[in-house]
């Protein structure tokens, strides 16, 4: 098994242009992102080096391109608040530990193979989450856009102290805010491939701020600060026994939601390459990655969706683009950093801003309300959770609900296929020698047929099917074509089972084979039925049962001639 990603060098233009094109993207995003988390500018700088250079090294898809993305943001700053709200001291660190935590939950999800799970999800929620998300970045850079500091109890804190923040507004910086927002809003699509709207919008925002604003008495501009070059500083796990357990959570959070999001840009990776990625090896590189830049002090990162898309197109195929991404950026903090000192916070809001704008899932939520108004409920109810409860509670209640509302359908689908008939019946395929010997059978043969996947949906089917019928002496239990057995309506089958032999009837189990079969043996229910009365075939099983009724009636009918019955 290769351990590095899918690396050559006959495409190196391509890779080393495509990085360089996403590095510029990322300076931008990084600043950004680092600042919008609380854990500062240098923190998102390192985070899009870490990430972006081990997730690219051992990935598993080859143009993807890793970075602090917004979803990820969001969570890092709940966990920076609340960990530094509980021990000022301690809690960056401690919220780093997070980020090594996530990193390691992150490569045990992919040591146990679960990514073709984790994107799984119906769109619905995904797309209430992401849009949640999307929300919560827009309410969090409001303070910073007029010029304020954020207040603390997250999108609720904002909301409630929202008329204070509009009453203090810095004309100067929200000035600046606007600016940057309707730069990246705006921007010339033509442009696009020459200089990213976000970097312009840095750019031109910084200069105004420079000429302009730089002698106001009411208020100075707020900057990013100094960022010092160099290495990062080492940090080490650190947690208390009373924060463990959150720090946990949030970890697991984190580490499920970069994990989704990842993923998702994987898929979009392999829709402009034609490529397949390998989902489990990606999630072992990104949590390589995580735990990499919890180490350095970065903050976590994942797939970007805007950063591959930029790379593929500017002709990124293997991991050597990621790689080269990187390798700019590390040139950018160690000898370019302080560059970055005047760089207002508006302007940075400005651009987080509009990424959450964009995350916001606007198609879907115009067309939800065509599809069902139990989807729409989904969705707004993940929307809501999302932005005003918790992040994994959204998606755990979402799925939930999803799920039940499919096993509901599939329940009502499946009822259809089961079927307790005593005589020839159109909704079953008989054929013409089946039906002739379920009519002799006079009602004294009850054929129960099941089809299909049996899910536990469908017990309440089997129950009801069977209770319907209760006058016959040879029960035939038809499982020829069921797939799947599951352990409810196992169980159910054999309730209908020990009913029939309670009531001194006969049972027949037809078709049953392989893990039906299994299933059956396992759960003690074969032994409550003779060897012989396990058939493979519909049609002999209908003949051994109307043999079995004419017994018991006292007369002995000739199958090959039924017209023949004599008294015995």
């Amino acid at each position: 098994m290769q351990i590095t990603n899918h690396i050559h060098f006959r495409n190196v233009k391509g890779d080393i242009f495509g990085g360089l094109t996403a590095a510029v993207v990322a300076l931008p995003m990084a600043l950004a992102f680092g600042i919008a988390s609380g854990a500062g500018a240098s923190a998102g700088l390192w985070g899009a080096i870490l990430v972006g250079f081990f997730a690219a090294l051992f990935g598993g898809t080859p143009s993807l391109i890793s970075e602090p993305t917004g979803p990820m943001t969001v969570i890092v700053t709940a966990v920076v608040a609340e960990l530094m709200a509980k021990d000022p001291q301690n809690g960056m660190a401690m919220a780093f530990t997070v980020i090594m935590m996530a990193g390691v939950l992150q490569m045990l999800f992919g040591v146990l193979r679960l990514g073709r799970y984790i994107t799984m999800l119906p769109y619905n929620v995904i797309s209430g989450f992401m849009t949640g998300i999307g929300v919560i970045l827009i309410f969090l850079q409001i303070a910073p856009f007029l010029g304020q500091e954020t207040p603390g109890g997250g999108v609720l804190g904002v909301i409630k102290e929202l008329p204070t923040l509009i009453a203090n507004t810095n004309p100067y910086e929200a000035f600046l805010g606007a600016l940057t927002l309707a730069i990246v809003i705006f921007y010339p699509s033509k442009l696009k491939t020459i200089v990213p709207p976000q970097l312009a919008a840095l750019v031109v925002g910084t200069i105004v701020s420079l000429l302009l604003f730089r002698g106001v008495e009411i208020r100075t501009i707020a900057t990013i600060g100094e960022i010092t070059p160099g290495f990062p500083e080492f940090r080490l796990p650190m947690w208390t026994a009373e924060n463990f357990r959150l720090m946990f959570v949030n970890a697991t959070i984190l580490a499920v939601v970069g994990s989704i999001d990842c993923l998702l840009t994987c898929l979009v990776s392999d829709s402009l390459t034609r490529m397949e990625h390998k989902s489990n090896k990606e999630l072992v590189a990104q949590g390589v990655a995580n735990l990499v830049t919890g180490l350095c002090g970065g903050i976590a990162g994942s797939g970007a969706t805007t950063a591959t898309v930029v790379n593929i197109k500017a002709g990124g195929r293997t991991a050597l683009s990621g790689i080269s991404r990187a390798l700019f950026l590390l040139i950018v903090v160690l000898w370019a950093a302080p560059l970055t000192s005047v760089i207002p916070l508006a302007v940075l809001a400005g651009i987080v801003l509009k990424v959450g704008i964009n995350i916001i899932d606007w198609a879907f939520l115009k067309r939800v309300h065509k599809i069902s108004l139990k989807a729409a409920g989904i969705l707004y109810s993940v929307v809501l959770l999302t932005v005003f409860v918790d992040l994994m509670v959204a998606v755990a209640v979402g799925v939930f609900i999803a799920n039940i509302l499919t096993i509901d359908r599939l329940e009502r689908l499946q009822s259809q296929s089961v079927k307790a008939i005593t005589d020839a019946d159109d909704r079953i395929v008989l054929n013409s020698e089946e039906k002739e010997l379920l009519d002799l059978a006079n009602g004294r043969v009850l054929l129960f047929h099941l089809s299909g996947p049996m899910i536990f949906g469908v017990a309440k089917a089997i129950y009801r099917e069977h209770g319907a019928i209760a006058n016959y002496q040879v029960l035939l239990v038809d499982l020829n074509e069921v797939p799947i057995l599951g352990v409810t309506s196992s169980l159910a089958i054999e309730n209908a089972i020990r009913e029939a032999i309670d009531a001194d009837r006969d049972v027949i189990v037809v078709g049953a084979t392989g893990k039906v079969k299994g299933r059956l043996e396992k759960l003690g229910i074969a032994s409550l039925i003779p060897e012989n009365y396990w058939i493979q075939d519909r049609l002999t099983a209908l003949q051994q049962g109307l043999a079995i009724v004419r017994q018991k009636q006292g007369v002995n009918y000739d199958l090959v001639d039924k017209s023949s019955p004599s008294v015995s």
